[in-house]
């Protein structure tokens, strides 16, 4: 395969912990700086508010967009009143809503959290690829419910078929934990594809010990690297680092 000539798409999976930093300063705009630094196409952001008390009732999906120029859709995992709290997809492609669903099981007592699925079609160079954003829970029985609804009904009609598919996404799953084998039955786990010279851990900022954030691509996609942005005001900006990938088409028009 000729890697030179291939297209390639670049995408992330980032937990912006409600656009608060490590400092307790919350900032959209600087969540924004980070991503520009990615130099990627598209991203899956969990943990953001739109019109809540909290976050002084804006939308921040719509702030980090209108400053990126970029397409965005957000999806709540949570609504209370008019206040809403979930994750999105932006993107420098056009996107088209795919589907969205709450994700089953019993949260525990110390976090009671409802967690949710987005599936965006977005147009890129490399033709139309579907990517699912998620966050799973904190509980162990409560990912394994959630990571095999994947595996089952609509959303595993989009996983098992041709089309290039990526799910991104806090998974709060470790590499080899049950949440995270439902899901390697039939998607790859990028950190098993590509060379690293360094751990690939996310979390925390202050000390990353813990490799939470994953990027799993179908038979569709051929992955090339594998990095953790690790740049200064993404060691402030949120609890998390951003993790990047970048992929190209797994049979290339230009190999002959």
């Amino acid at each position: 395969m000729n890697e030179t000539c291939a297209p390639k798409l670049r995408v992330a999976t980032y937990n912006v912990h409600g656009c608060v930093g490590i400092d307790c300063q919350r900032s959209e705009a600087r969540i924004a700086e980070v991503i520009a630094q990615l130099s990627v196409d598209i991203i899956g952001l969990q943990e953001l508010d739109l019109s809540r008390t909290r976050s002084a009732g804006v939308d921040q999906t719509g702030m980090i967009a209108e400053r990126l120029g970029w397409h965005s859709h957000f999806h709540p995992a949570m609504r209370r009143g008019d206040e809403h709290y979930g994750h999105a997809i932006l993107s420098r492609y056009p996107l088209t809503f795919r589907r969205a669903a709450e994700l089953p099981g019993t949260a525990p007592f110390f976090c009671r959290e409802n967690r949710a699925a987005i599936g965006m079609d977005v147009e890129t160079n490399l033709g139309t690829v579907h990517v699912i954003n998620t966050h799973l829970g904190l509980g162990w029985r409560e990912r394994l419910l959630q990571a095999q609804v994947f595996t089952k009904s609509d959303w595993h009609a989009a996983i098992a078929g041709d089309a290039p598919l990526i799910l991104l996404g806090d998974l709060n799953s470790l590499p080899g934990s049950g949440a995270y084998r439902a899901l390697t039955r039939y998607l790859r786990d990028i950190r098993e594809l590509v060379p690293r010279t360094r751990p690939v851990r996310t979390f925390p900022t202050w000390f990353p010990a813990l490799a939470v954030d994953h990027i799993f691509v179908n038979a569709a996609l051929q992955p090339l690297s594998l990095t953790v942005h690790r740049s200064a005001v993404a060691r402030i900006a949120s609890d998390h680092f951003p993790l990047v990938a970048e992929l190209m088409p797994a049979f290339s028009p230009s190999v002959r």
